[in-house]
């Protein structure tokens, strides 16, 4: 059942006006959490898949609260690579709409174990002017922003404002030239701060005894590679994995159980 927040959130004091209202569906304790902003484009490579996973997982296992806007891409990978339950989906429309409709799943999954969020009341839609307002709530709830590529020209960049004028830190991934020309053009004007350590990054924001060993062939995984190239790269842990149901084939596609 849709509720309303009773509570005052301190992290919306930041926002250009305090929400009237903010709908809920979940857990609202994860508002007292640490919380970071992961953010980025719904087209990311797959070095941003893998490290965008990476960086929200060990964040997730050092007790921090990972807050996502629930669009494809960048987005989605964050809440999955978090765990549901560690999760905040910040919505774009009322809470009765699961906004986009291939992520149904995990929005519901989101609903029962983590928390999603909204300004807008029940029957509101997608409309293009509520998505400059959920950024602004995505950046507010969060203590840093992480934005893992992005384009010039892209809705991430006006997140990108919002953290500046709330004079939250900004941290993104480090790219080619031309991979990521938003967040290069940030780290050319001194707007950001480049990870290249991510276990250093984790512990300035949780505890670095909560954080488990990497295990790379299942980072790996989170891509969803093709079988045959898993097998090119991991032959005996492929064949371990699913001995131990740990992964699964769908599609010619690994995925993780």
């Amino acid at each position: 059942m849709i509720q309303t927040i009773d509570f005052h959130v301190p992290e919306l004091e930041m926002m250009k006006v305090y929400p009237k209202t903010l709908y809920y569906l979940g857990k609202i304790e994860l508002l007292k959490r640490p919380k970071i902003s992961i953010v980025g484009t719904r087209h990311p490579i797959n070095y941003t898949k893998i490290y965008t996973q990476e960086l929200a997982r060990k964040l997730s296992l050092a007790g921090v609260c990972i807050v996502s806007g629930g669009a494809q891409g960048v987005d989605a990978l964050a809440h999955q690579a978090a765990g549901v339950s560690n999760t905040i989906m910040v919505a774009g429309t009322g809470l009765d709409v699961r906004y986009p409709a291939i992520h149904q799943k995990l929005i519901a999954e989101i609903e029962k174990e983590g928390l999603v969020l909204s300004q807008f009341e029940a029957g509101q839609p997608s409309l293009k002017w509520n998505f400059p307002l959920r950024n602004e709530l995505i950046v507010a709830l969060g203590d840093a922003l992480i934005v893992t590529q992005a384009d010039l020209k892209s809705g991430t960049m006006h997140s990108i404002e919002f953290a500046l004028k709330m004079q939250k830190p900004i941290y993104v991934l480090p790219h080619h030239l031309g991979e990521s020309e938003g967040t290069n053009w940030l780290l050319s004007q001194g707007l950001a701060t480049p990870i290249y350590d991510i276990e250093a990054f984790v512990v300035q924001f949780g505890s670095a005894d909560l954080i488990d060993e990497t295990d790379d062939f299942l980072v790996y995984c989170d891509t969803h590679p093709f079988y045959h190239d898993a097998v090119a790269k991991f032959a005996e842990k492929v064949f371990e994995y699913e001995c131990l149901g740990k992964i699964k084939v769908e599609n010619g596609r690994i995925k993780r159980t």
